[in-house]
């Protein structure tokens, strides 16, 4: 296991993913990705982290803005956070969040997964920022399962 020198903003992640356990504790298994979102919001609130939920940001090409995307949660302007209700920890989801990192030049990306099994987590880190070695390694996309045995 790392040591936080080797997590990007471990502070915050840790407040996140306790966030997320609240309400999957409060919440359980099975209802729709809005109402997960206003539940997270609450325990955001609860944390005192600023956050901002479905912020829009630019896809360019050639500095014109060709589309958007709507990111679930911004969390203190750095840590964009992804909330799923679904078992499948897919790759989609992966290559959605690591688009996000990209255009909105953020370090860090949560996914949270609210599954029949409990929480399941990734962080997903923007390959464009110079990292140390170790982080690059290890950190780059990692999978965290918790929940019922």
């Amino acid at each position: 296991m790392a040591n936080n020198k080797e997590i990007i903003y471990p502070k915050e992640s840790y407040k996140i993913i306790g966030a997320a356990f609240k309400t999957y504790n409060n919440l359980g298994y099975g209802l729709k990705e809005d109402y997960y979102q206003k539940a997270f919001s609450k325990e955001l609130d609860n944390e005192l982290l600023k956050y901002e939920r479905e912020k829009i940001i630019d896809i360019k090409y050639e500095n014109n803005k060709i589309g958007r995307y709507r990111l679930d949660f911004v969390i203190n302007g750095k840590i964009v956070v992804e909330l799923k209700a679904r078992y499948n920890l897919g790759y989609p989801f992966i290559k959605q969040v690591m688009n996000y990192l990209k255009s909105g030049n953020y370090k860090l990306a949560i996914i949270i997964y609210f599954t029949k099994d409990g929480i399941k987590y990734r962080r997903v880190l923007n390959s464009n920022f110079k990292l140390n070695s170790y982080i690059r390694a290890n950190s780059l996309i990692r999978e965290h399962s918790y929940g019922k045995d």
